[in-house]
């Protein structure tokens, strides 16, 4: 009960070329970009960072002031159509975020659909229930309006 998986989904169509996306989303470096400032979020990885199967990239946030180092590997990977990257070490008992590619309409569906269990039991529950769900929807709405910026997304 206390070791509930949560689901995040998220769907958004851009009005661009599936290859022009997905050289976009593979690029770690981007992750900051889409990324909103108050979780501070900064790529500790060697430079470059090669995005394929198994790479590791390690990077910190911010999590109520305190810094936080995250440590993720790209457990698959299939250009132009999806990869998934999956928490190795960090601040969730497990996360898995997979991001799917579809050309659709003359442009592309992207998916982001992250499962993730907290840590901590019962009190873990009711740090999402306060805290954890809404920051997870403040980001992935950032990165929503960031990425209709970059691709010109007209609504």
């Amino acid at each position: 009960m206390f070791d509930k998986a949560y689901i995040l989904e998220r769907e958004q169509w851009i009005p661009a070329a599936l290859e022009r996306v997905f050289e976009f989303f593979k690029n770690p470096f981007n992750l900051a970009a889409i990324t909103p400032g108050w979780l501070h979020f900064q790529i500790n990885s060697s430079l470059p960072v090669r995005m394929e199967y198994g790479a590791e990239i390690t990077y910190t946030i911010r999590w109520l002031g305190i810094p936080v180092r995250w440590y993720t590997r790209i457990t698959k990977y299939e250009p132009p159509y999806c990869f998934i990257d999956e928490q190795i070490k960090g601040p969730y008992r497990t996360w898995m975020h997979l991001h799917t590619f579809e050309e659709k309409n003359g442009g592309v569906l992207m998916t982001d659909r992250v499962t993730y269990r907290l840590p901590f039991g019962p009190a873990g529950c009711l740090i999402h229930r306060l805290q954890v769900r809404r920051q997870l929807e403040e980001i992935f709405n950032y990165r929503r309006d960031v990425i209709a910026n970059v691709f010109n997304v007209k609504e």
